[in-house]
């Protein structure tokens, strides 16, 4: 296969965690760019696959409890695994902490929430982003999500508290996709390139 983008690999991620989101279900998902301390929770009988070639098996292993970690190759390093150190995400459960304490350190944390059909994205400490699962034609976003994404510098990134959460206080970029803190302006920008090219003015 020949070498892939971060970006494919956090599409098929957010794909991944929005289809489990609909269903009801939850899961968490790390993109390990630097350090992230785990300990697999289960033996891991099922070596590691590149998540693009087999995006089924993803769901299926991100539906056990525990998080899977992807690396920077789009390869699944472990699944079922139990992130250590973990920091108190306020307000909210134990996945929500983890996917928090994972995301540090530049990494990335997709989440699915079983309880709201929320996915909600952290980057390095930062909750950036969350998706409405049940939006009609979210999947259809996906991709300007993952271009904000990676257009998102942790430079650029407010520090967002648990009670920011709220819709009212987050910015709506699309419909079903909030934007938390200063991100929101990168995102504006490459919207409004995006409709140029789109429209030709």
């Amino acid at each position: 296969m020949n070498k892939i983008s971060i970006k494919e690999i956090e599409k098929a991620v957010l794909d991944t965690a929005l289809k489990i989101a609909k269903q009801g279900k939850g899961c968490l998902i790390v993109i390990k760019k630097n350090n992230v301390s785990f300990d697999p929770l289960i033996e891991q009988d099922i070596k590691p696959f590149n998540i693009l070639e087999n995006r089924r098996r993803l769901e299926t292993l991100a539906l056990v409890d525990g998080a899977c970690i992807v690396d920077l190759n789009g390869n699944l390093i472990a699944y079922a695994s139990r992130i250590k150190n973990i920091k108190t995400f306020k307000g909210y459960g134990t996945r929500h902490s983890a996917g928090y304490s994972a995301s540090l350190n530049n990494n990335i944390s997709i989440l699915a929430s079983e309880e709201d059909r929320k996915v909600r994205i952290f980057k390095n400490g930062k909750l950036i982003m969350q998706l409405d699962a049940l939006q009609k034609g979210i999947e259809d976003s996906t991709i300007e999500v993952v271009t904000i994404l990676e257009s998102i510098g942790a430079g650029s990134l407010a520090t967002i508290g648990t009670t920011l959460l709220m819709p009212a206080l987050g910015i709506t970029i699309l419909p079903g996709i909030i934007i938390f803190g200063s991100a929101y302006y990168l995102a504006k920008l490459i919207l409004k390139e995006k409709l140029k090219r789109k429209y030709n003015y």
